[in-house]
């Protein structure tokens, strides 16, 4: 205990001692009803000036001092009340609940339009409304929100935050939580707007518990009643089990003496006192129903074999028995956490045998009025493993659909091990559950498992195993990126949707759907964009026309970056309505939304906007499954090597590439995204100096792959490192006439434009490397692909274009100020002298390093080794600080170790 924990029972007894000597003229707290009149806190919910919160833990009587308050200072008419419904991820039902509230307040009444539910109702726009009717409001409106905590959805809390911003001063918001939230509340908090009453503020007073106790009809000495003031530290809940208990006991002293022990003995005191308050048919009722999470009437009613469970459950919830209505309609109920274990223990002790048979017909209830999730359970409680199998399999995949796989997987984790190992069709759950949360390895064995057994499925089962089987192996195909396999998978359950419809069309659309997503993702990865633009345009539509939202979110993110390839304003339009809508239903940390997350961080990155890539590629890093899904993992660092890259940091590009090179050991043979990952890792091995190692890794790969446009781009670069730009250019001229494309023309073909151009201004061929570099900024303007030209810096040959004339004069500038800004990162820090001097040897070599002349014309001018002359370039490298020879001349410059150029347009 906090405060009291000192102080000993004799001074609890002169307190209240003291208590019971006051003025006859200080206030007594009333009891109506059985509910304390909290007067202290009534003042201060109805003097608060905008937001008040009470934010404390269950069983602190918040939603009782709530509804008291309003009933006894008479603001029944203007009072909005929301109870917000448990786990609610759905903005557009707590904001129409909200308007509901609204209206049925006096003032609310003509103002507040009615709202119902429709698709494209947005949060935003129904705030904007609101704020629109509230405008004239003139009376004071309370808008009192219960159980805030349960509104998961960030959007509406963002929403909500918006309107106690700009909603009329008439309007005083009232927010009820068991946690803290974040709602922007330290503005209001330092502009004195926000009052705040937690839980030290909620526990009962001496006094209080005085009054409940006396208004229960249970009187106490004043050192007995101090003694359970103290052990219950206040708590309402507490105080309010411990009053019920004590009502017409024959002994209140005796009880409230023993009230102490472990918490286990006085909990099973409690019941037994509590439960024999209660007739036979409510005691039968409470305990046969204690292992539901949630009961309505019906259900009730089935459990005890009786009537009237509904009017029994609404008067014990009327009457604060911990009973808690779920709806408006008080129609579900719930029992207070503590109150059920109680419960519970209960039953097990005086009806061991009817333990079983209540899940037993619990599961079966559930099962009948669809309720999957709690039929499964209520199956797996009673030990029914072979009902509750056959439901887990008859709704895995539904449930994956709902973004419920995380729910399946709990569910399925409760089978003992050796009921899955002797049943088919869990063992194909298993490799399912493996393909979503572990590892694709395993899942494989398992499938292979479950094809071996397929004999031992029971024949009215098959089609539905075959089914379970079909769409596993598409997944598997899919996550390995493994195009020809995802459509062999694809073709039959395509055929299957539509052979479907006529008997379940929402099953064959569902089937159809995951087909022509899975078909588009696949083709995404293997640059087929006309291919994968036009299923995944069916598969999203077909998505949303059947309501499952995260298939839609799964085909909306990769069809953002089948959109990289074309208009990339399209893909990070796409790649927002799949965030968006993952954000409505709280799957923002999904793996479904990862590729979208991927796709809006490549839009940021080729449009050299660094920084704001930055954020969008962490955030997939924090939803993606490296094991499950490696073909996004694969694009994921191949995106944030780009970026280290772009940044200049080599080390950290150099890392990121080799991330992505050991993912491609689990994604198809031959993928496209592979080769443009090795590909760029020999860049990086150039950038440091690894010309070497660039040479070796070109001779010995695949010839296919060498002749891949990627690949002719790391040889050009290759020559060019190695001052040999006619090699440079005759590398990159398969690729310019079309005989090596390039695997992902995006992008590949402006960089080798870029390095041709490279090339050619080494050479001295202005003219040439004008013309190529304009080709260059042709491709690369419409999509404002700034990127290659961070890659592959040419500042001095894009200022010569400027000087020129050119179309592209504007995006020039943008390249040339982020050349500039990078240049000015890169050597913040770095000492304006060198922390090491040059030797005689390196300087001699320095001054060679602004010609034209390679490495073996500069060894022969020197009377060196070749080996000797690239040695010290290595050396002169580090000590200056950069990377490649035209920076090292750069830096050299700014040193004063070499003239300033003397080259003009």
């Amino acid at each position: 205990m906090v405060g009291s924990a000192c102080r000993t029972s004799a001074d609890l007894t002169k307190g209240a001692m003291r208590t019971a000597g006051r003025s006859q003229t200080e206030t007594v707290p009333a009891v109506r009803g059985g509910i304390v009149s909290r007067r202290t806190l009534f003042a201060r919910l109805g003097g608060a000036w905008r937001v008040t919160t009470i934010s404390a833990p269950a069983g602190s009587g918040k939603t009782v001092l709530l509804r008291s308050w309003i009933r006894e200072t008479g603001l029944a008419e203007h009072a909005a009340c929301v109870s917000v419904q448990r786990d609610e991820c759905d903005p557009q039902r707590f904001w129409i609940a909200v308007c509901d509230a609204l209206r049925a307040t006096a003032a609310g009444a003509d103002l507040v339009r009615p709202l119902t539910e429709a698709p494209d109702l947005d949060g935003w726009m129904i705030v904007e409304r609101l704020l629109q009717d509230l405008s004239p409001l003139e009376d004071r409106v309370w808008l009192v929100i219960d159980d805030l905590h349960e509104l998961r959805s960030a959007e509406a809390q963002r929403q909500l935050e918006l309107l106690m911003m700009r909603a009329p001063a008439q309007v005083r918001f009232v927010l009820s939580t068991r946690r803290d939230l974040r709602l922007g509340l330290h503005r209001l908090r330092l502009e004195a707007g926000l009052t705040e009453i937690r839980a030290d503020g909620l526990r009962f007073s001496l006094d209080e518990a005085s009054a409940l106790f006396h208004g229960a009809g249970v009187e106490l000495s004043e050192a007995t009643l101090a003694r359970l003031h103290e052990r219950t530290e206040g708590w309402a809940a507490g105080l309010r089990l411990a009053a019920l208990s004590l009502t017409g006991h024959p002994d209140p002293e005796g009880f409230a003496a023993g009230f102490a022990g472990s918490e286990r003995t006085v909990a099973d005191y409690l019941l037994a006192e509590v439960m024999e308050r209660q007739s036979d048919e409510v005691r039968r009722l409470l305990l046969r129903t204690s292992v539901l999470e949630r009961v309505n009437g019906e259900l009730a009613d089935l459990l005890t074999g009786g009537s009237g469970a509904e009017r029994a459950l609404q008067d014990l919830e009327q009457a604060g028995a911990f009973v808690v209505s779920l709806d408006a309609r008080r129609s579900w109920f719930r029992y207070h956490t503590m109150f059920a274990d109680l419960l519970q223990l209960e039953l097990r002790r005086t009806a061991p045998g009817d333990v079983t048979a209540v899940h037993r017909a619990a599961s079966g209830w559930y099962a009948e009025h669809g309720y999957p999730v709690e039929a499964i359970r209520h199956a797996q409680a009673a030990a029914d493993w072979g009902p509750a199998a056959r439901l887990l399999s008859d709704h895995w995949i539904g449930l994956g659909l709902d973004g419920q796989a995380a729910t399946a997987h709990a569910m399925l984790a409760e089978f003992p091990t050796r009921v899955i190992a002797a049943d088919p069709e869990l063992t194909a759950l298993a490799a399912f559950d493996q393909a979503e949360h572990g590892s694709l390895a395993q899942a494989e064995r398992q499938l292979a498992l479950v094809t071996r057994r397929s004999a031992l499925v029971p024949s009215d089962r098959r089609e539905h195993v075959d089914l379970t089987v079909a769409v596993l192996r598409l997944l598997l195909a899919r996550q390995r990126g493994d195009l020809p396999a995802v459509v062999e998978e694809a073709q039959p359950l395509l055929a299957s949707g539509h052979a479907r419809d006529a008997a379940d069309p929402h099953c064959g659309a569902e089937l159809r759907a995951l087909a022509l997503i899975s078909l588009g993702i696949a083709e995404t990865w293997f640059v087929r964009y006309e291919d994968a633009d036009r299923h995944l345009e069916g598969g999203v539509a077909l998505a949303q026309r059947i309501g499952r939202p995260y298939l839609e979110i799964l085909g909306l993110a990769h069809w953002a970056v089948v959109a990289l390839s074309r208009e990339i304003s399209v893909a990070a339009e796409r790649g927002r309505r799949a965030m968006e809508l993952a954000r409505q239903h709280g799957w923002t940390d999904e793996r479904i939304v990862a590729a979208a997350y991927v796709a809006l961080g490549l839009h940021m990155l080729w449009r050299g906007r660094l920084d704001e890539a930055e954020p969008w590629l962490g955030r997939a890093e924090r939803a993606v499954r490296q094991e499950s899904d490696p073909v996004t993992v694969l694009i994921l660092h191949y995106g944030r090597g780009l970026l280290e890259l772009a940044r200049g940091r080599d080390g950290d590009a150099l890392a990121a590439f080799r991330t992505a090179e050991r993912v491609t050991d689990q994604v198809a043979a031959r993928h496209p995204l592979a080769t443009k990952t090795r590909a760029f890792q020999l860049h990086t091995l150039l950038r440091l100096g690894e010309a070497r190692r660039v040479e070796q890794a070109l001779a010995e790969m695949d010839p296919q792959e060498s002749k891949t446009g990627e690949m002719r781009a790391a040889l050009a670069a290759l020559r060019l490192a190695r001052d040999d730009p006619q090699a440079a250019i005759a590398a990159l001229a398969p690729v310019l006439d079309g005989s090596f494309p390039p695997m992902d023309p995006r992008g590949w073909l402006v960089q080798a434009l870029l390095l041709n151009a490279i090339a050619c201004d080494a050479l001295g061929d202005a003219a040439a490397a004008g013309r190529t570099l304009e080709g260059a900024l042709d491709l690369a303007e419409p999509g404002a692909a700034v990127l290659p030209f961070l890659l592959h810096p040419a500042p001095g040959a894009l200022e010569r274009q400027a000087w020129r004339g050119t179309a592209h004069a504007a995006m020039i500038c943008e390249i040339l100020d982020l050349l500039a800004g990078k240049q000015e990162k890169a050597m913040a820090g770095v000492p304006a002298r060198l922390r090491e001097p040059l030797t005689d040897s390196e300087i001699r070599v320095l001054r060679y390093l602004p010609t034209n002349l390679p490495a073996p014309e500069i060894a022969d001018e020197l009377s060196l080794s070749v080996n000797t002359v690239r040695t010290h370039m290595r050396h002169l490298y580090g000590k200056l600080g950069t990377h490649s020879r035209s920076q090292a001349v750069e830096r050299a410059r700014t040193l004063g170790l070499l003239a300033p150029s003397s080259r003009r347009a």
